[in-house]
């Protein structure tokens, strides 16, 4: 039987459970692959309207990856790969500008180019933050700026007046002194490619409970794993001890009725042609291992 491919996406969780040997406690038989590492940054950049849905669509290279919920829930709904419904998370984010400007309020972001990722989570938050506060034709969306780590240079060279950011960039331009204009946290859903072990799988998942719980205890020990995913000329300017923890595995189920508001949802915004969402059938499109 092929390893399970263990790939680690913008968190500590996977960091951590691999430091402590907990993957190797439980007896998975892995592979740890730093794929979203890269020195220049490049693999982070994939340029304009291409993101979480776009990579999914290329295909994954682990078992199990991650992304904003509503993306995991169309990609799922087209068979792209089954949403796994035992465990979500949650990440701070936030939309950040210069320490200097204008923008004071989210209802000062009227007709201001607010850079997020195509189809991915500061996508669909970015909108959600911002409805009670703007009329639709008053919400602008760059995303011309790319992937999260363009975004995040494009902030600070003061290339851009306002972006969305999360996970570490989130914590460093908070470091480096702009400012959060309004909190746009959002769930996080977990996909299943290719067709593991399920014992795998609650393997993985236990790895990764005993990790979180070190995570709540201790988060200082593990900040220093953001520097793991970030591109090394910002190394140097990094003071991760002043960093949070980010995203926090919530081991509950992503119920059929969260799935459904949030696909409802994504549907009344026209966040895809209706020939691109799929079915919407959650029984279809997720996998419980505790049903």
């Amino acid at each position: 039987m092929a390893k399970f491919i263990i790939e680690p996406h913008f968190r500590l969780q996977e960091w951590v459970a691999e430091e402590k040997g907990y993957f190797r406690d439980e007896g998975l038989d892995y592979e740890f692959r730093e794929l979203v590492r890269a020195t220049g940054g490049k693999i982070h950049d994939k340029g304009d309207k291409v993101g979480a849905f776009q990579s999914f669509e290329e295909g994954r290279k682990s078992n199990v990856s991650c992304a904003c919920h509503w993306t995991v829930n169309v990609a799922a709904s087209k068979g792209i790969g089954r949403m796994y419904t035992d465990v979500y998370s949650v990440s701070p984010a936030g939309i950040y500008v210069a320490p200097d400007s204008p923008v004071k309020s989210p209802a000062d972001l009227a007709g201001v180019p607010v850079s997020v990722g195509y189809q991915s989570g500061s996508h669909y938050a970015t909108v959600q933050a911002l409805e009670p506060y703007l009329k639709p034709e008053q919400i602008k969306l760059n995303f011309a700026d790319g992937m999260l780590f363009k975004r995040m240079e494009q902030l600070i060279e003061g290339k851009a007046p306002a972006v969305s950011l999360f996970s570490g960039p989130y914590y460093f331009v908070e470091q480096l002194g702009f400012r959060k204009v309004i909190d746009t946290t959002f769930m996080i859903a977990t996909m299943i490619h290719g067709d593991p072990d399920p014992e795998d799988l609650r393997k993985f998942f236990r790895a990764l409970r005993r990790a979180q719980r070190d995570i709540d205890l201790r988060p200082e020990l593990y900040t220093h794993y953001y520097k793991n995913e970030f591109p090394e000329r910002f190394h140097a300017l990094m003071d991760t001890r002043r960093w949070g923890p980010g995203e926090r595995l919530v081991f509950e189920p992503y119920t059929k009725e969260v799935y459904e508001q949030s696909f409802e949802w994504i549907a009344a915004h026209g966040m895809f042609a209706d020939s691109g969402m799929g079915s919407g059938d959650y029984e279809k499109a997720t996998l419980s291992l505790n049903a």
